[in-house]
C-alpha cells in the first residue's frame, strides 16, 4: 500500500488541497484569512487565496510524517527569519492562529485526534484519507508511463 512517503510532497498537497476545499464543508477559512500574515516574520499576506486549504494539507502529512505533534512544535516549523535591514536576522515562530485554526477545523472533520499530554495526531480516517492520495497520485503515474 502506499504512502505519502512514496510520492512527491508538492502533488500530494495539491490534491489534498483542492479535495479539502471540495468535499470537506467543515474546513474553510475564517473572515481574517485573507488579510492576515501567517507570522511576525512575513511582510505580507499569502497571494495564494486558497492558503488555507494548503495549509490543512500540510499540516495533515506533517501530522503524518512527525506523529503526535503540539502548537508550538509546528510554530517553529513554520516560522522563518525576520528581516532587519542590514542588521542580522533571527529566527521568528509563525504565528498560533494560522496553525491553531486549521487544526481545530481537521479536529471537527474527523482527521485529527487531540492525544493527552504529547499534542495531536491522525485519526485512521485521516490515515486512510493520506494513503488513498498517496495511491490515486501512483496510479496516475503508472496510467502516464504505460500511454
Amino acid at each position: 500500500m502506499p504512502t505519502p512517503l512514496d510520492v512527491p510532497s508538492d502533488v500530494l498537497l495539491d490534491r489534498l488541497s483542492k479535495y479539502l476545499k471540495e468535499n470537506v464543508g467543515d474546513v474553510a477559512p475564517p473572515s481574517w484569512a485573507l488579510t492576515a500574515k501567517t507570522g511576525s516574520h512575513k511582510e505580507r499576506p499569502p497571494q495564494n487565496p486558497d492558503w488555507w486549504y494548503a495549509r490543512c494539507a500540510s499540516l495533515l502529512r506533517k501530522m503524518y510524517l512527525h506523529g503526535p505533534v503540539g502548537i508550538s512544535r509546528l510554530r517553529v516549523e513554520y516560522g522563518g527569519r525576520l528581516r532587519y535591514g542590514t542588521h542580522i536576522e533571527h529566527s521568528r515562530v509563525a504565528g498560533g492562529s494560522a496553525i491553531r485554526e486549521p487544526l481545530q477545523q481537521l479536529q471537527k472533520a474527523g482527521f485529527i485526534a487531540v492525544e493527552a499530554k504529547k499534542g495531536r495526531k491522525l485519526t485512521p480516517e485521516g490515515i486512510s484519507l493520506l494513503n488513498r492520495m498517496a495511491g490515486d497520485i501512483l496510479k496516475g503515474a503508472k496510467k502516464a508511463e504505460g500511454q
